[in-house]
């Protein structure tokens, strides 16, 4: 054990003398290094929440920002390990390199504080940190642009730098106590209350949540449930509020197509009603019920799918083609069958 230890010692001192200053940049006047700290990093002014939910384990990050993509350098989470949002003059490594601690059994305080404490800059950092047990930690640089500050609660941070109002993370962390649903849908109302208390003050422009798995299941593209950035959108929370719909529908789709490739055609009729009650179809361009009615077709409950086809004909003339194509793909049983439920699904909508 002991040279587990050590190795685990070892990289924990090699990841926080990453972010250290090289010893001549250190013996130079304090405020030619400030200066080099903000010259190499732009102001992400941002609004955040990094939580973990006690009941499922799952861990996530939401931000907006009035800053183009910012879903590409404030939020990092890893099933089993944390959750980290890095703002306001924003070094993009406090998100690896915190993971990187935290998998190695660092709670998110002794990675939040290895990391400011060998940062040269931290005085213009805002980052907030989640474990994988609960544990919160949460850093607001004395130089970071007011309104600036965070507020810690029940295994999550709320924080915000560049605001309107200074009650901005107050109103974030009260909306996450107080909201239902899982959650991406919790974290979401986080970034409305913000965005209801005034906000970046100088307006907004993307936004972005990662929700993940407690524990990983071996397979990356599953673990994380929620993925979803808005690079640039005159109203990117009400957007992303949106997407996260969207996505529950498509993962019901997915969830009814498993069902169906086992077999449980039931299994699968109940999710992809679910998904249908999730998302309209002109959302959706038909894609839903298209899927609904090729199921049934497939069955040979043939009169139980037109109605299904029709709807998406409605939305888009385009999937009458491809219902000719599916017979080859082994999705349809024949030929005869797919010209059937062509002449079905476009003879109503024509007349």
């Amino acid at each position: 054990m002991r040279p587990i230890i050590m190795l685990r010692q070892g990289l924990v001192l090699l990841l926080t003398l990453a972010l250290a200053p090289t010893a001549s940049a250190q013996d130079r006047p304090r405020s030619e290094r400030d200066v080099d700290a903000l010259s190499t990093r732009r102001p992400v002014a941002t609004y955040s929440i990094v939580a973990r939910d006690s009941t499922t384990g799952q861990m996530g990050v939401a931000v907006q920002s009035h800053w183009f993509s910012v879903g590409a350098v404030v939020p990092f989470a890893e099933p089993g390990v944390g959750a980290v949002a890095t703002q306001s003059f924003v070094d993009p490594r406090y998100g690896p390199l915190g993971l990187e601690l935290m998998r190695y059994g660092r709670t998110a305080e002794e990675a939040l504080q290895a990391l400011v404490t060998t940062d040269d800059g931290r005085a213009v950092r805002q980052v907030a940190m989640v474990d994988a047990e609960g544990n919160v930690a949460a850093h607001t640089g004395a130089d970071a642009v007011q309104e600036a500050g965070h507020r810690t609660g029940a295994q999550y941070s709320t924080q915000a730098n560049m605001m309107r109002d200074s009650t901005v993370w107050d109103a974030m962390a009260d909306a996450y106590e107080s909201a239902d649903g899982d959650l991406a849908s919790r974290l979401v109302a986080a970034l409305e209350a913000a965005q209801a208390e005034g906000g970046d003050i100088r307006g907004r422009q993307s936004a972005a949540l990662i929700v993940v798995r407690a524990e990983p299941t071996g397979r990356r593209w599953d673990d994380r449930l929620f993925d979803l950035r808005i690079e640039d959108h005159e109203t990117p929370v009400k957007e992303l509020k949106r997407l996260v719909r969207m996505q529950r529908a498509y993962r019901k789709l997915n969830e009814g197509d498993g069902h169906v490739t086992q077999g449980d055609i039931q299994a699968a009729m109940e999710k992809y009603r679910a998904a249908m009650d999730l998302v309209s179809d002109e959302a959706t361009e038909g894609e839903a019920p298209f899927w609904v009615g090729i199921t049934l077709a497939s069955e040979g409950r043939v009169d139980d799918a037109i109605p299904y086809l029709r709807r998406a004909y409605a939305q888009n003339e385009q999937w009458a083609t491809l219902v000719e194509r599916l017979p080859e793909a082994g999705l349809l049983p024949s030929m005869d069958l797919a010209t059937r439920l062509v002449e079905a699904m476009t003879t109503e909508a024509e007349n």
